[in-house]
């Protein structure tokens, strides 16, 4: 899987990467039982800092999306517990919502927008 930072975006480099691997694991780029690079490998690969790595191999293992294995390192290993994603997927999608409703986003075109991501991933 190819990973591209953006270092002049405002969003956080290890939210970017987060959401790189989680849109590679929603692609079946990565698969369940796929170890990923090690922090340094990654980091060296990337360019980035070895504690940006690391803290969003962290914020994967706390949302449910990989675990740590003593001999094979960092593991994709999705979460099945639905209610628990859809909780979290509740909070993400909350502001985002109110944002758009601010902007005049209908609900229509909010829902389209929403297949249309359905579509592309899947």
């Amino acid at each position: 899987m190819y990973i591209e930072i953006d270092f002049s975006s405002d969003e956080a480099i290890y939210i970017q990467l987060r959401n790189q691997i989680i849109y590679g694991i929603a692609t079946s780029q990565l698969k369940d039982g796929e170890s990923l690079p090690s922090v340094r490998a990654l980091a060296d690969d990337i360019g980035i800092n070895m504690h940006t790595v690391n803290k969003a191999y962290n914020t994967l293992k706390d949302d449910g999306f990989v675990k740590v294995d003593r001999r094979k390192g960092v593991v994709v290993s999705v979460d099945i517990d639905k209610l628990r994603t859809l909780k979290s997927l509740k909070a993400y999608l909350r502001p985002l919502i109110a944002a758009g409703i601010a902007k005049g986003v209908t609900k229509e075109e909010a829902a389209k927008l929403i297949d249309d991501i359905y579509e592309e991933l899947g």
